[in-house]
């Protein structure tokens, strides 16, 4: 098996851009205290897109949720562009795990309200919104409402929504979760496309290790409950990527190897305890 370093022992990437440093997170519950975050310390540099993966529970989406200032830490802090997160930032886009369509908007009015919001001008916004829709491959459904869509097709609104406005840092917490694996694969190829345009920051929460490998330039792995990073990995596959033939590569196979011996130690300290 390939040698991972701890991660203490990683160098910091340059031109940081989020700082994780030292996250711990309790919550009460009736009458006990759950410790969800330990200690969760990690950077993420510009133009990086970052998966954090581990045991069901562990905290994964608590580490978004902080970092994108929806939720505040027991201790330690996180910081974008050196600014200490206590609230929502205007450059932070987030994509949810559940359909966040408004229903009573058709698909053109929910890929392009960010923009209204904005006050972008109607000429403009048609334009912007009519590319994403091409980008997306929703040319027809532009005057459809989300009841009229499949599940797929409304995270790809979700995404467009999310990438018009140009979020110089995107969260996105398993937003492909629900979906099964052929729909998934298509958004994979459309968020890397996207993402290979813009470029910004995004760190992204999922379960399925596929999915991380496939996507990312690191992989940031929690430790079971309360959580702390057990391993930092780089994930040196060539880009552009292609989402298929991918998998069947000896370096993909290597990485997935490797990240699953991780969490099988996990599993199985979590079993034991």
């Amino acid at each position: 098996m390939t040698s991972l370093p701890h991660p203490r022992e990683l160098s910091q990437p340059a031109d940081v851009r989020i700082r994780i440093d030292s996250l711990h997170r309790r919550f009460q519950l009736k009458d006990r205290e759950v410790v969800a975050l330990g200690d969760v310390t990690f950077d993420v540099a510009d133009h990086e897109f970052v998966s954090l993966i581990g045991p069901s529970g562990c905290g994964k989406s608590t580490v978004l949720n902080i970092a994108a200032g929806l939720m505040t830490p027991t201790s330690g802090s996180v910081h974008i562009d050196g600014e200490l997160v206590t609230r929502p930032l205007a450059k932070v886009g987030y994509i949810f795990q559940k359909d966040t369509t408004f229903p009573w908007k058709t698909v053109e009015d929910n890929i392009g309200i960010g923009l209204a919001y904005r006050g972008v001008p109607a000429e403009e916004r048609r334009r912007r919104v009519a590319e994403m829709v091409r980008m997306a491959k929703l040319e027809g459904f532009e005057k459809a409402y989300p009841a009229m869509l499949s599940g797929g097709m409304r995270q790809r609104v979700a995404l467009m929504r999310s990438f018009i406005v140009e979020p110089e840092v995107l969260m996105m917490d398993e937003p492909f979760g629900a979906l099964d694996t052929h729909t998934r694969l298509n958004l994979h190829d459309e968020l890397l496309r996207l993402w290979e345009r813009t470029r910004q920051v995004i760190l992204f929460v999922t379960h399925d290790l596929s999915e991380a490998i496939t996507l990312s330039d690191r992989i940031v792995l929690l430790s079971h409950r309360p959580s702390r990073v057990k391993a930092i990995v780089d994930i040196p596959l060539k880009r552009p990527r292609d989402v298929i033939t991918l998998r069947e590569t000896p370096e993909y196979l290597e990485i997935y190897r490797d990240l699953w011996h991780l969490l099988g130690e996990e599993f199985q300290l979590e079993s034991e305890g």
